[in-house]
């Protein structure tokens, strides 16, 4: 039972807020907005999705920088609320094409209309894209997605000066192209969520992947179609182990430990050859989620030395190694490492001829920020950092400093090289203009190193 839904940006502002119930108090944005921005309690860094205050449970998840909450005084399962907000995002999404503090200010009468759709005092209806267009009318302002923040979703895709084909996440599905066309497309994506973990020697200690089939569908009159995956494609881990060094090409097996599917896919031959079939409902879904905790050839190594140079001084040294293909480049990467509580100041040192990178000296958590714009396949990248403390060091250094974290994205590259072999419609028309090929991205979920 939802209280109250609002929406904030990253400086705070109100963007949307719909009081279904009038049970909590109207500040309740503001008192949100600052418990996360000053949130302290246990030594976090960010304050959890679910939390108290004052008798009111607040929830919310974190979609392209915007904040979306909902309130409530009830005692209500935390997964259910959080994946509510969720699929409110995707729906706003698939209505906009483009999630965006301007694209929700532009269209907030369309907003308002959806979120009245979806809940009704304070009760879920529905948050179907499909459903819904039989009780929205209202037609939304387009945003330019060139307007998109440089880390948006739009530069996802960006290999040097080329952008790969298919820009789905920015379409509205409910919008015309000019001149009253309708837009008949459909498009794949798998993107594949990484966790590893590496021992103070580079070995692997854990490695995890959580992967999304997702799908984003323009198709009018909801054709059935057929999906087919990798064929060498096991369930359980009985199977061998698929850890391999020979990259991304898709030969060989692929091991899921656990899968499931979207309410629409039937699974009527999929055992015999590994095919889906499918009504797609309009908008974006996720056909397949799976998981993977075999072994798997990380896209990225990292290295990491760190020695006292003196009493009050210490040099570090990352050391960062791209593990896939030179075709293959790897966008936005942020290097993090948390550094003595007494450390004071850190000048860097970037390797000759450096391009795109910056570093920085967090001083009020003592964190260490590498960033580098891309990074291409096969390449090889050093830091050096020298360290300067206010007192003498006590003890081993290394059990105040680090681990090494990592975020990154990685577009065309899937570490499990779980692939789609094709996509047929069963009735084909004239106007669908389907692309013939997947798009693939890796990104970190949790990739750290140990010192």
């Amino acid at each position: 039972m939802i209280s109250q839904f609002f929406v904030l940006s990253q400086r705070g502002d109100n963007i949307v807020f719909r009081d279904y119930r009038g049970d909590v108090q109207k500040g309740s944005a503001e008192i949100f907005f600052r418990k996360v921005k000053f949130w302290s309690e246990d030594a976090e860094e960010e304050a959890p999705p679910v939390f108290n205050v004052d008798g009111v449970n607040y929830f919310h998840v974190k979609v392209v920088g915007l904040l979306f909450v909902a309130t409530m005084r009830t005692n209500t399962s935390p997964s259910l609320v959080l994946e509510l907000l969720q699929r409110i995002a995707r729906v706003i999404k698939d209505y906009l094409g483009v999630l965006s503090e301007d694209s929700l200010r532009k269209n907030f009468v369309l907003v308002y209309e959806l979120l009245d759709e979806v809940i009704d005092f304070g009760y879920v209806q529905t948050t179907s894209t499909e459903v819904l267009k039989s009780y929205v009318f209202n037609e939304p302002i387009v945003v330019d997605a060139a307007r998109l923040p440089p880390l948006g979703p739009a530069s996802l895709f960006m290999q040097g000066s080329k952008r790969m084909p298919g820009t789905a996440i920015t379409k509205s599905v409910v919008a015309n192209e000019p001149g009253g066309r309708k837009r008949e497309e459909i498009f794949v994506d798998i993107i594949e969520k990484i966790s590893v973990t590496f021992s103070s020697s580079g070995y692997i200690l854990t490695s995890e992947i959580d992967g999304t089939i997702q799908m984003k569908s323009y198709l009018t009159g909801n054709p059935e179609i057929r999906l087919a995956l990798t064929d060498e494609l096991t369930i359980g881990r009985g199977g061998r182990s698929i850890y391999d060094y020979g990259g991304s090409s898709g030969s060989g097996a692929v091991i899921l430990d656990d899968c499931n599917f979207h309410e629409s896919v039937h699974l009527d031959s999929f055992d015999v050859d590994r095919t889906l079939s499918l009504v797609p409902p309009d908008g974006e879904f996720p056909v397949m989620n799976y998981r993977i905790t075999q072994e798997f050839k990380p896209p990225f190594r990292i290295n990491t030395l760190i020695e006292e140079a003196g009493q009050l001084r210490a040099e570090v040294m990352l050391k960062i190694r791209a593990e896939f293909p030179s075709s293959i480049t790897a966008n936005t990467i942020v290097v993090q490492m948390p550094l003595p509580k007494y450390t004071t100041r850190v000048s860097f040192e970037l390797e000759p001829g450096a391009v795109g990178q910056t570093t920085d000296f967090k001083e009020s958590n003592r964190r260490l920020e590498w960033s580098l714009k891309k990074i291409i396949g096969g390449s090889e990248h050093t830091l050096r950092a020298k360290l300067t403390f206010s007192q003498e060091l006590h003890g081993n250094i290394t059990k105040e400093a680090g681990p090494v974290s990592m975020t990154f994205t990685v577009p065309m590259y899937n570490p499990s090289r779980l692939q789609v072999k094709y996509l047929q419609i069963a009735k084909k028309s004239k106007t669908y203009n389907p692309y013939r090929w997947v798009r693939y991205v890796t990104q970190a979920n949790s990739y750290v190193a140990r010192i």
